[in-house]
């Protein structure tokens, strides 16, 4: 039996609405309402919304009990939305919380959004992100976007311009490739994170609630 993940990705729910806004505000100079949230859930039936956890621990049962109470769930760590908009993914939002960045849990919220796309009919995905933003343009290079053009004065809270990204043509060859070489080595990373011992005097890292 394949070892499992440390994290699960799975559709967000209303319940979740509440921590994700917790990271949002945590996030963006200009952040999303709550409503903007539940109209993504309830209303806009072209939207794909993601959250990222940590697995449940225990036997098969115990898990599948917990995944389905939402009073009972764990935190939300991550999160990720897409506009299914013609033949484009387009992913209007990522964010992780600030005491689990570097965990590869943004990469982890992309390559589901990727495979979300396609298994819904897009054949590419496309995205803004700010140009002073760097690390996240490397991660999106990494995961096969490439910058397609540079949009002026795009966020309204500092005038600061927008590059935009986009994956290759779905059907291109060597970029599903690419796509599941990712994430067979961040599956890798996070199992063994999770097996490894911290080191003596090491603090637990514990979710801000």
């Amino acid at each position: 039996m394949a070892e499992r993940l440390p994290f699960v990705v799975e559709p967000m729910a209303l319940a979740d609405i509440d921590r994700v806004m917790e990271i949002e505000q945590l996030s963006f100079s200009a952040p999303w309402s709550a409503r903007a949230y539940r109209f993504e859930l309830t209303e806009n039936e072209n939207s794909v919304m993601l959250v990222v956890r940590q697995a449940p621990a225990g036997g098969r049962l115990r898990r599948w009990l917990l995944r389905h109470n939402p009073i009972s769930r764990q935190p939300v760590l991550g999160y990720a939305g897409m506009w299914l908009l013609v033949d484009d993914g387009h992913i209007a939002t990522i964010a992780v919380h600030p005491h689990w960045r570097g965990q590869g849990l943004g990469e982890l919220l992309i390559l589901s959004l990727l495979e979300q796309a396609k298994q819904r009919g897009a054949r590419r995905a496309t995205l803004e992100v700010r140009v002073t933003n760097l690390v996240a343009q490397e991660l999106y290079r990494h995961v096969g976007f490439e910058t397609v053009s540079r949009r002026r004065h795009y966020y309204a809270d500092n005038n600061e311009d927008a590059y935009i990204m986009s994956t290759p043509d779905f059907e291109e060859p060597g970029f599903w490739e690419n796509v599941k070489q990712r994430r067979a080595r961040l599956h890798a990373r996070l199992k063994a994170r999770s097996a490894a011992p911290a080191p003596p005097g090491a603090e637990t890292l514990v979710p801000r609630r």
